[in-house]
């Protein structure tokens, strides 16, 4: 057993963990960081980057297809799935190995290992070949979260499989069926539309993305009618079984029995926060609903010494927040006079076209009684869009109907995720309609969009007919 002493333990090296060790590193403040798996957490290993990574492939293989649209004259040659994964993973290690380096710049010690609590300050980290009792005055939790399991479906990595396994397959599913219609499950049956496979998404909900506004999702379900993608809302997988054909799914929709042969089953329908293994009721500590565990907003647990960041407090489960709250502890273990008081946090969804927004939806906003003006933009009238190829999708912007303050922008469309940025900082900073629309934007850009859509709320729009 090897001791040791530190003034800040930070468990799990994903987007919250090791955001906020480098920064407590930064701050001088002696730190380790255990990390049992992959440094940068799911999200850069098995999640947000590997996927945009095999989305960029299929978003050029459609473009290499779509070359006579634009007068050129284009011969696609077909995908080799293992050197894209052969390209992925080195994608992916560079960056995590860059974490790594990175908490060496800035004097955080770093232990491969799997910890667990032994009393409210002391963590037990064993790895590969020893065993670390780490006594710290602090202590983070940032665990994150895992893939949720659909009973009868256990994962094997081989018929059934996780967002984790597609996203490693080095071999084309000539069918693929994915069990929820959820951002994860869309954006990867779209992948391998796009690679070819044929694709069925079975959805419990009535609409595909649940949670998102009808007009938002509908060009992206338009969309995958168009890549051939068959749409099964309102059911339910009820079971497979292996055939001489393929594995035959057996599934309820809309009431009646149906069944589908394919040749892998992708389940994704949500994850759920994780703390297997960290024994934190030897710390006195205890989650709550779901399995999450509250914080106040200086990421205080109930347990005087131990916080948490990211996915384990709750939704939304996002890298983006995770980093946020983790850059805003290291501050407050510090010293600084500082709390988690951002407003909203942006989402993105990279389907095709590309969903993002930040602020409560128009029908929440609706359904809750708010006087509203709502301004909307098609890329369709933007010179930008239209000379890029783009014109599908439009920006909606919600604001307050008597203060003119912006409460909420959505946009569908190519470069969604790009664009979201400008409309985060309107929302969380209190700005106005008028405070977007008198800054000048550069023409041509998909920006300009923002601004128009800006306008519109107040019937002042140049490049659309107001209503």
């Amino acid at each position: 057993m090897i001791e040791k002493k530190t003034t800040a333990l930070v468990i799990g090296a994903g987007p919250g963990g090791y955001v906020c060790a480098i920064r407590l590193g930064q701050l001088g403040i002696s730190t380790i960081l255990v990390e049992k798996k992959h440094y940068g957490g799911t999200c850069l290993n098995e999640g947000c980057i590997p996927s945009k990574a095999l989305i960029n492939v299929a978003k050029r293989k459609e473009v290499i297809e779509s070359a006579a649209e634009f007068g050129m004259t284009a011969t696609f040659g077909g995908i080799d799935l293992v050197k894209v994964q052969e390209w992925k993973r080195g994608v992916v290690g560079g960056l995590s190995d860059g974490v790594k380096q990175l908490c060496k710049a800035v004097n955080v010690e770093t232990i491969d290992g799997a910890a667990s609590f032994i009393s409210q300050n002391k963590v037990l980290v064993k790895t590969v070949s020893e065993e670390y009792e780490i006594t710290a005055d602090k202590i983070v939790i940032a665990s994150g979260s895992e893939v949720i399991q659909v009973p009868g479906f256990a994962f094997d990595g081989e018929d059934i499989i996780s967002p984790a396994h597609a996203l490693s397959l080095d071999k084309l599913p000539a069918r693929l069926a994915v069990i929820g219609g959820g951002y994860i499950g869309l954006e990867l049956g779209m992948v391998y539309a796009g690679f070819g496979s044929e694709v069925t998404v079975i959805e419990m909900m009535d609409e595909l993305l649940p949670g998102f506004d009808k007009d938002l999702v509908r060009p992206v379900t338009m969309k995958l009618k168009k890549m051939g993608v068959s749409i099964r809302t309102k059911s339910r997988a009820l079971g497979y079984e292996k055939t001489a054909e393929g594995l035959k799914l057996s599934y309820e929709w809309k009431g009646k029995p149906q069944e589908l042969l394919c040749d892998k089953i992708l389940v994704s329908v949500g994850r759920r926060p994780y703390a297997d293994g960290l024994n934190i009721s030897a710390a006195g500590l205890a989650s709550a609903a779901k399995g999450f565990i509250p914080v106040n907003n200086k990421m205080e647990t109930s347990v005087a010494g131990i916080y948490a960041i990211g996915d384990i407090t709750g939704n939304p489960m996002l890298a983006h927040r995770a980093s946020r709250q983790g850059e805003v502890l290291a501050e407050i273990l510090a010293g600084h006079n500082v709390c988690y008081d951002n407003k909203v946090v942006p989402s993105v969804v990279f389907t095709d076209p590309q969903i993002a927004g930040v602020g409560p939806q128009e029908s929440e906003l609706t359904e809750a009684g708010r006087g509203i003006l709502v301004g909307r933009f098609p890329f369709g009238a933007s010179g930008m869009a239209n000379a890029s190829g783009h014109p599908e999708g439009f920006v909606k912007v919600v604001a307050d109907a008597a203060t003119k303050q912006i409460l909420s922008v959505y946009i569908v469309g190519h470069g969604a995720a790009d664009l979201i940025g400008e409309a985060g900082l309107a929302v969380e900073r209190g700005m106005k309609l008028e405070d977007v629309y008198n800054t000048i934007h550069a023409h041509p850009t998909f920006s300009e969009s923002l601004a128009e859509a800006c306008m519109a709320a107040e019937g002042r729009a140049v490049h659309i007919v107001n209503r």
